[in-house]
């Protein structure tokens, strides 16, 4: 028979972890102090609870109720995460609740702006989509807490570690069990301030010459909220042995403080040293797209392509960009590239249909056409993209695929199709605001007056951050002689995008009565 701690090496190499926890178990019930078996097991549940955490995370109601740190209240635009800079290509992009442009490729700490107060209200009240994962309150904090507790608990017996208990000094002399009791913490009890004792210990005893427990007591710092302590180690860290991991870990801590400006930065000096390594060049495209510099984004998205053509949020973003120049054959290059990488969901068929749309390739975008080379089918008949759409679609993106099958019918005329569109997307999201807009636009078609301005009011609700039903409801009011309202609401929708034509001639109207009474 093969030896049994041979046997959880080899499982936990190929990442069984359960059947490595399994063996590990069975030998520390006939010997607990085997440190050997101690160690894989503490290693296997580490790693099978692992998050990667050099992304950066969504701020919940914790974050934001109990942030003391001073940021600028009203900074330049461009060098602030909170007031990007804007332009008129972002500007007719859809924006999410948050009041970001969407980018094309769905990534952590993109669908809040930090630090905003209207940010913090609606995490409170849990206004979003349905099925995103800002539609409750989150706190970070109570998150690693319910991690940890359900780690604990999914373990017979109890906690394998109990780190109360132990005797940290001990582990601190010995750099090898330390270190990987630091991670299991850190990964599995979720116990930043256990793990920073441990962190200290060490350091100490390690002359403070370990970069790898300055990086770890970063990471601990990080977790509790004090970003200038974390600052410290991790360039402590990095002067000692740079690593890409550190200056993520970094990169976050100095978004965490709303300055971009200095990520950009510390990511161009980490491109000099690891030139090779798309994710920093991926960092510091993620800050140019969030501060508004699209036309740098793209040279950096470029850049993760030449190092790696299958980097699926490169060109994910690159055909998103396009599509929003007015350049739809461009980007369905682009999306055809991600449906050969085998990525094949709603989103990207969805956006396949708009490009087609946009293309006037109709016959692909709404209806069944004859064979082509561009995706086949073994029935000699091609499926339209909304089809394929819909095939793959969930209650999360539903109301999106509707709302676009809208567009479309609007683009070719069919109004009809286009109202009962928006109303299903409505039926299977009903905080859908841009559905709503439409359809207050189409029930001003038919002369129904209240039930568009009721429209327009409950997207204007629903996103205060798109113009569209700002300035469709102020058109609205100004037609009907309520010049204040139109007023105040023209305000609003030009403080939303500042280049809109209509809403300048729309106040330079409303200028002129106020003037002549």
């Amino acid at each position: 028979d093969m030896d049994s701690v041979f046997l959880a090496q080899s499982k936990l190499a190929r990442a069984k972890f359960d059947e490595c926890i399994a063996i590990c178990t069975e030998i520390l019930d006939t010997n607990p102090y085997d440190q050997a078996v101690w160690y894989l097991k503490a290693q296997a549940l580490t790693e099978k609870n692992y998050v990667d955490d050099t992304e950066m995370e969504d701020e919940g109601a914790a974050d934001m109720l109990l942030d003391d740190h001073a940021i600028a209240d009203a900074p330049r635009p461009g060098t602030s995460l909170r007031r990007p800079a804007s332009s008129a290509s972002q500007q007719m992009r859809p924006m999410s609740n948050a009041g970001r442009p969407l980018t094309g490729f769905a990534r952590p700490g993109t669908s809040t702006r930090p630090g905003t107060g209207a940010d913090l209200e609606r995490v409170l009240t849990g206004a979003s989509r349905v099925g995103t994962a800002a539609s409750r309150p989150v706190t970070s904090g109570g998150r690693l807490v319910r991690l940890g507790t359900a780690s604990m608990l999914t373990e017979p017996g109890g906690p394998f570690i109990n780190v109360d208990k132990l005797d940290l000094r001990k582990y601190a002399t010995r750099p090898a069990l330390a270190k990987v009791l630091c991670d299991y913490i850190l990964y599995h009890d979720h116990n930043p301030k256990k793990a920073l004792e441990l962190c200290a210990l060490s350091t100490v005893h390690a002359e403070y010459k370990d970069w790898w427990w300055k990086a770890r007591l970063g990471k601990c710092y990080y977790q509790l909220g004090l970003l200038r302590d974390a600052e410290r180690q991790f360039k402590s860290a990095l002067k000692q042995c740079p690593m890409v991991e550190t200056y993520h870990e970094l990169a976050k801590v100095h978004i965490k403080m709303d300055q971009p400006s200095v990520v950009l930065d510390l990511y161009m000096r980490a491109i000099e040293k690891f030139g090779s390594d798309t994710s920093l060049v991926i960092g510091a495209a993620r800050i140019h797209q969030m501060v508004g510099r699209e036309e740098q984004s793209l040279d950096f998205y470029k850049k993760v392509l030449q190092l790696d053509n299958s980097n699926i949020e490169a060109v994910a973003c690159l055909a998103s960009y396009h599509f929003y120049t007015d350049q739809p054959e461009i980007a369905m290059r682009y999306y055809r590239r991600l449906l050969q990488m085998g990525v094949k969901n709603t989103e990207i068929w969805n956006n396949l249909a708009l490009c087609t749309f946009y293309a006037s390739q109709y016959d692909l975008t709404l209806k069944y056409g004859s064979r082509t080379n561009l995706w086949p089918n073994t029935d000699g008949v091609c499926p339209s993209c909304f089809d394929r759409a819909f095939q793959f679609a969930d209650d999360s993106s539903m109301a999106d695929v509707w709302y676009n099958v809208g567009q479309a019918a609007i683009g070719v005329g069919d109004l009809g199709l286009a109202y009962q569109a928006f109303k299903i997307s409505i039926s299977c999201d009903n905080g859908h605001a841009e559905s709503y807009s439409n359809l207050g636009v189409l029930e001003l078609r038919k002369n129904n007056i209240e039930q568009a301005r009721s429209n327009f009011l409950q997207a204007i609700q629903l996103n205060p951050y798109i113009f569209e039903p700002v300035f469709n409801a102020a058109l609205l009011a100004y037609k009907l002689g309520e010049f204040q309202e139109s007023f105040q609401l023209v305000e609003k929708s030009l403080g939303i995008f500042p280049a809109h034509a209509e809403s300048t001639e729309l106040m330079r109207l409303l200028n002129e009565h106020f003037s002549h009474n």
